[in-house]
């Protein structure tokens, strides 16, 4: 058989308009994905900056959606040029939003209202309402109000687009008890909600004489997560937990006695009691320590990465077995590198079970197999390596001749990630177009200029470059989002002044494509 025919843009678009694809929407999906690929990544596509803005408050970028002034105002970035989706009337400081998930609806749900079909917003405000707002026209569609026996500050995903986590502010007591010794019984709150219609869970209490000192805890996929100083990492089961301590179900929009009051749950000033309480230790699922409580799980079978617990193994990760703690083969993985930010490691969000290495000049894609003759045994070896394109200094090494005639020999050493080579600053990974993008910065003279590559996910071959027009300042905090025509950068500059950069695909009907790049195997 002869070589696979690569995939021809017209070709596609013409069996989709004489519906080849018509009983299977996934396969359409997937056809029209990898149009925009084709065309993302060819020669003649270019992306330019179609737009620059500034702004004293946080910059947050969601599905197509740019958030200014604590969520209250909201840009499209879909169309040829940002427009304004809607702005929320101004409010006072302490009924601001201070955390937002974008939540989209479910496939085979079947919602109460017609509105539940449209992607929403879930906010959290500072003054303890949880909002779920409409993400086109920021009209509030669902409110509710948690407690005011704490203080509520951050959401996150515990299962995504199904299972929220609210968490309060930890309870650290006043500077006067404190002072006197007084101890804080209660360290931090978790407040559990389905989405999509609004049903509580529970609101979990995180206590000292249960816990002991814990510095944070979190939720996520049904376990809960907590941590402590010492770099101890405890995982127990939520569900087990929400079985054999609640004290009461409780459910939104009805009446509730609790403690001697009355009210209805979720509206002010009642709120939502606190109803599980653990009054003994829970069954321990897991435990591991690690250097500043960083621990991942993932891999296909569950591994999880940690890096021992000693100072002087920053940068050194063990990769090993969830069911019996044993290290991979090959399974500590060191980047030998001397810069002066750290290298980081993580599991690849494409599901492959795949691991992705970033150092300073290079991106160490891992796979995790079987070992041969032992399939109780995993190894980790390279699937590909992305190299940062450097030019050895021709400078480095070579002799000076005093004026006496002596000949000096100079040894000069730079750092791995040395401002005037090219850097990877960051990697993230385009789930749609299945593309990896890397942001390589190199210092030109007084200022930094960086470059999205968008690279094949499957061998690593470099498929496209894009340069930033805006410099890169490698002291600021940079966000870089590619979403598939759109690429967005947000840079937080001293004083708390934000920038954002936006840049839309165009493609050049007037350059001749000269080379075909294909995700090929090198």
């Amino acid at each position: 058989m002869g070589p696979t025919q690569k995939p021809n843009v017209c070709r596609q678009l013409s069996r989709r308009a004489l519906g080849f694809f018509s009983r299977d929407a996934g396969v359409v999906q997937r056809t029209n994905l990898g149009i925009l690929r084709a065309l993302v990544c060819q020669e003649s596509t270019k992306f330019k900056n179609v737009w620059t803005t500034h702004s004293k408050s946080p910059i947050a970028y969601e599905r197509g959606r740019i958030y200014f002034d604590n969520y209250r105002c909201c840009v499209s970035s879909v169309a040829s040029e940002p427009r304004k989706l809607y702005e929320m009337p101004k409010c006072s400081k302490s009924e601001k939003i201070e955390d937002a998930l974008l939540w989209e609806c479910p496939v085979g749900e079947i919602l109460p209202n017609p509105s539940d079909y449209k992607s929403s917003l879930i906010a959290l405000t500072a003054h303890n309402w949880l909002f779920r707002i409409s993400a086109t026209t920021g009209k509030v569609l669902e409110k509710i109000y948690l407690a005011s026996y704490c203080k509520f500050r951050y959401l996150s995903w515990d299962t995504p687009q199904e299972v929220i986590a609210v968490k309060s502010a930890q309870n650290k007591g006043t500077v006067l008890a404190r002072q006197a010794g007084i101890q804080q019984p209660v360290l931090l709150y978790l407040a559990v909600f389905h989405v999509l219609p609004f049903s509580l869970i529970g609101i979990l209490e995180i206590n000292k004489k249960i816990f002991g000192n814990v510095t944070d805890a979190t939720l996520s996929h049904g376990i809960l997560i907590v941590m402590y100083s010492s770099g101890l990492v405890r995982l127990y089961s939520f569900q087990a937990i929400t079985e054999q301590f609640m004290q009461q179900k409780l459910d939104l929009g009805c009446a509730c006695r609790w403690g001697g009051t009355a009210g209805t749950v979720g509206e002010a000033p009642f709120g939502i009691p606190c109803n599980i309480k653990i009054t003994d230790t829970p069954p321990l699922l897991f435990e591991v320590s690690s250097l500043e409580n960083a621990f991942q799980i993932g891999g296909h079978p569950w591994h999880y990465i940690i890096t021992p617990n000693k100072k002087k193994q920053k940068g050194v990760f063990h990769i090993c077995a969830l069911k019996d703690n044993s290290l991979a083969k090959n399974g500590i993985q060191e980047m030998e590198c001397c810069s002066l930010e750290s290298d980081w490691i993580y599991f690849h969000p494409d599901a492959s079970g795949r691991i992705i290495h970033v150092g300073p000049n290079q991106v160490k894609v891992l796979k995790l197999n079987e070992v041969e003759n032992d399939s109780a045994q995993h190894q980790i070896s390279e699937d590909f390596v992305i190299l940062a394109n450097r030019e050895k200094n021709k400078n480095e090494n070579l002799p000076t001749v005093t004026a006496s005639g002596r000949v000096v020999k100079k040894n000069v050493n730079l750092l791995d990630d040395d401002p005037e080579q090219e850097t990877f600053k960051i990697v993230d990974y385009e789930d749609e177009l299945d593309l990896l993008s890397v942001v390589a910065v190199t210092q030109i003279d007084a200022e930094g200029k960086a470059h999205l590559d968008f690279h094949c996910n499957e061998y690593g071959t470099l498929l496209k470059s894009i340069p930033l027009v805006e410099s890169w300042d490698v002291t600021y905090s940079h966000e870089v989002y590619f979403d598939r025509d759109l690429v967005l950068h947000i840079e937080q500059k001293p004083s708390r002044v934000f920038s954002c950069y936006v840049y839309q695909m165009v493609c050049d009907p007037g350059e001749e494509e000269t080379t075909n790049r294909s995700c090929e195997k090198e």
